[in-house]
This record gives structure tokens, C-alpha cells and sequence, in this order.
């Protein structure tokens, strides 16, 4: 123990001193050091920059698919571009029923609630909204639990609600503010083309797609207006939408993300087998999504930070190129030190230490430019920008393996020098 306490201490005892020698040296040749960091610090800032905006533009999206649900499957009736084309499809399918809706409830086990969902934009609105105008969403009452609802105010509608067709609604945070700005909105009344509604709650904001993600059309999910299935059926639905689907989606809530997969092609298969194989609907599963776009992160940044490593390799370069520019000026010096008892570690360690410590101070300068730099795009473009440790630590690593690397070879060619030959250098 003693031996080994003793034998640390010399290695310390070595280190402190060429520590101390290399900030030294670095700080007599300030500009110098200053121009051999900047490949460091531009290459560190690229890298921490260019992964801030692919981890902010990742989370937005896997934030949504996880607000959808990873034990959901969803079912999306695809729109006709034209009426010509949505007569061509029902010459072939029915689209989308309250029957296949029954067929999948009884052949799926694993679903453990569901609801369809009718959708469509009124004609008319009282009070007139002062943004875009409102989505109708037609649900059950289980889709306070399948599509994660908070109800911030008032109350969701009840299975009676939809039983008796009630003419009441949920107003979406967005759709509260078109139609009634900072007035309170519960036990308000809004008119849907023509019919009064009686306003009984509000849903806190949700997270929307800000591009089509396989399937799911770019809606604000905040602009909707919840109303009991029955009522959309019975009260609401306007007189153009005979020719369209019963319903437009379906949402299956499964016991398992494990079953997920399978449960959805037995969906596609029963809807195949209805819609006489017409493509009129599209299955989407938020799990398989969801593990498909943390692949794509994980390409995503493996990518960038090829992209990025070449400034830091430009930057070792000129690290390696200082280094051995260095060893010719300070070639007496190293003959002094040999002759007087210094071993090639002890030079190899010297100019080592002074490698690594030009790209530790250039790496630590790049992760500040770096951040700032996302700061700077997510304020100049409105991107969301995140700057996750990983991405720090994968940097700083990278930067101070490359000053290791690419200081090593000018450290070894200064250890080879002989001495006699170093001291008569002029």
C-alpha cells in the first residue's frame, strides 16, 4: 500500500510541474494558441448547434406521437381530393361505418376502449371565432382517456350525453379564446350551423403535429370542439357530408404496446376485406412511429456529427501543424532538458499536456459559442432548439481525444531529438 501511495505521488509529481510549464507556454503566446483553438471552438460549436436543432425538431414530433398514445391504434379515413374521385371509391367501398367499427370492437381482444370519431368544420358560428374556425370532433366519452384530455374547467361529457344526443360541448383551449376571447366560457352557449350547444368544459392545450406525420393531417388540436357522437350524428352533421365515411376515424386503445403490430393488421384486414381493398383508410400505430423516429434521431445525429467532425479534424490538424512548428522554435529548449536528466516521456508528456490543454480551452470555448448559437437560430427562425448533455459530452470527448491525437506525433518527434544536436540547434 505504502509503495503504491509512494508511486502516485511521483506521477503527480511529475504532472504538476508540465501542467503548469503548458499554461505557461500557452500563456506567452497568446494569439498563437488563440488561432490553433479556433478549428477546436468552431468544430465543438458545430457540432453542439447543429445537434440542438435536430433534438429540438426530434422532440416536437416524438412529443406528439406519445401524446397520441403508444397503446392506441388509429384509423384514419383518407379524403377524396375531388367529388369525382369519392364516387369512383364508393363504387367500391361503403367507407368507414359504425359497422366495421362493431366488426373490429368484437374480433380485436386486446382492445380495452375505443371510440369512433366523426369530424367535420360547421358552416355557420355564434359567436363568430375570431381565428380559424373550429374543428368538430364527435366522440365517446372514453376519448377523455384515449386521446390524454385534461379538463381544466368545467366537466367532459357522460355516456348519458351521448345515450340522449345532449346538445353540449368541450371547447378546446384555442377554440375557448376564437369564440370567447378572456370571458369565461362554461355555461355559455355556441351555435353550431343550427344548433344551440350548451358549453360544459374546457380541455387543457395539447401538443400539435407541425407537419403530416404518416397519416395524421396538420390540425391545431387546440382549434376542436368535443361534442357527444350522437349529437355530431343526429344534430349537427351538415347536409354535405352524405356522400362521406359514417365516420372518419376510429380509436382502439390496447391493453399492451407488445400487441400493437399485430392488432393492426388484423384491423387492416377486416377493413380490407369491407372496403373491398379500395385504400380508403390508413392504420396508424404511435408505437411503431415512435420507435421509428428515434431511429431516425439516432441517423439524424450520427450524420450531424460526421458533418461537424471534419472542422474538428481541421482543427487537429492545425493543432499537430502548431505543435511541430513549435518543436523547431523550441528545439534548444528540448536539448537543455535531455541533457540535464529529462526522459523522452518526460518531453513526450510536456508537449502532450500542451496539445491536449489547446483543445480542452478550445473545446470548453465551443460549447459556450455553441450554445449560444442555438440560442441565437431558435430566436432568429422560431425553431425549438434543445441542447442535451449528450451532445456536450460527445463534443467535449471528441475535442479532447482529437488534441490527444493529433498532439501525440509532435510530442514523439520531439522525444527522438538528440540531444547534443538539439543544443548546438541556433
Amino acid at each position: 500500500m505504502n509503495t503504491r501511495s509512494l508511486a502516485e505521488r511521483r506521477s503527480l509529481a511529475q504532472w504538476i510541474p508540465d501542467l503548469a510549464f503548458g499554461f505557461e507556454n500557452l500563456a506567452n503566446h497568446k494569439l498563437r494558441s488563440l488561432l490553433t483553438m479556433l478549428g477546436m471552438i468552431f468544430g465543438v460549436a458545430a457540432v453542439v448547434a447543429m445537434l440542438s436543432i435536430g433534438a429540438g425538431a426530434q422532440q416536437k414530433v416524438m412529443a406528439f406521437i406519445e401524446q397520441m398514445g403508444v397503446r392506441n391504434v388509429i384509423v384514419e379515413a383518407k379524403e377524396a381530393n375531388n367529388f369525382q374521385e369519392l364516387q369512383k371509391v364508393r363504387k367500391d367501398s361503403p367507407g368507414l361505418t359504425l359497422a366495421d367499427y362493431q366488426v373490429i370492437r368484437q374480433n380485436v381482444s386486446d382492445i380495452q376502449s375505443a371510440t369512433p370519431r366523426k369530424r367535420f368544420t360547421p358552416a355557420k358560428f355564434l359567436p363568430k371565432p375570431q381565428q380559424d374556425s373550429p374543428v368538430v370532433y364527435g366522440v365517446e366519452p372514453s376519448y377523455l382517456e384515449i386521446g390524454h384530455l385534461r379538463v381544466t374547467e368545467g366537466r367532459f361529457f357522460d355516456e348519458t350525453d351521448n345515450a340522449f344526443a345532449a346538445p353540449v360541448c368541450v371547447l378546446g383551449a384555442a377554440a375557448k379564446d376564437s369564440l370567447f376571447g378572456a370571458t369565461a366560457a362554461v355555461g355559455e352557449y355556441v351555435k353550431l350551423n343550427d344548433q344551440w350547444c350548451h358549453v360544459i368544459g374546457i380541455v387543457a392545450p395539447q401538443m400539435s403535429a407541425q407537419s403530416d406525420v404518416a397519416g395524421i393531417r396538420t390540425e391545431d388540436m387546440n382549434n376542436l370542439i368535443y361534442a357527444p357522437l350522437n349529437s355530431v350524428r343526429y344534430r349537427l352533421e351538415d347536409s354535405q357530408s352524405r356522400m362521406k365515411d359514417e365516420i372518419d376515424g376510429m380509436y382502439l386503445h390496447l391493453a399492451s404496446t407488445d400487441t400493437s403490430a399485430t392488432d393492426a393488421e388484423v384491423v387492416r384486414g377486416i377493413l380490407n376485406s369491407s372496403h373491398h381493398n379500395a385504400g380508403d383508410f390508413s392504420v396508424i400505430v404511435p408505437a411503431e412511429l415512435l420507435a421509428q423516429q428515434k431511429r431516425t434521431e439516432q441517423l439524424f445525429n450520427t450524420v450531424m456529427v460526421a458533418i461537424a467532425s471534419i472542422s474538428l479534424l481541421v482543427g487537429g490538424i492545425g493543432i499537430m501543424n502548431i505543435m511541430l512548428a513549435a518543436i523547431l522554435e523550441r528545439t534548444r529548449e528540448i536539448g537543455v532538458r535531455r541533457a540535464i536528466g529529462a526522459r523522452r516521456s518526460d518531453i513526450i508528456r510536456q508537449f502532450v499536456i500542451e496539445a491536449v490543454l489547446i483543445s480542452f480551452a478550445g473545446g470548453f470555448l465551443g460549447l459556450v459559442m455553441g450554445f449560444a448559437m442555438s440560442r441565437l437560430i431558435a430566436w432568429m427562425a422560431g425553431w425549438n432548439t434543445v441542447v442535451t448533455i449528450s451532445s456536450i459530452l460527445l463534443a467535449f470527448l471528441v475535442s479532447i481525444s482529437v488534441g490527444l491525437i493529433f498532439g501525440t506525433y509532435p510530442a514523439m518527434k520531439a522525444a527522438r531529438l538528440d540531444p547534443v544536436e538539439a543544443i548546438r540547434y541556433e
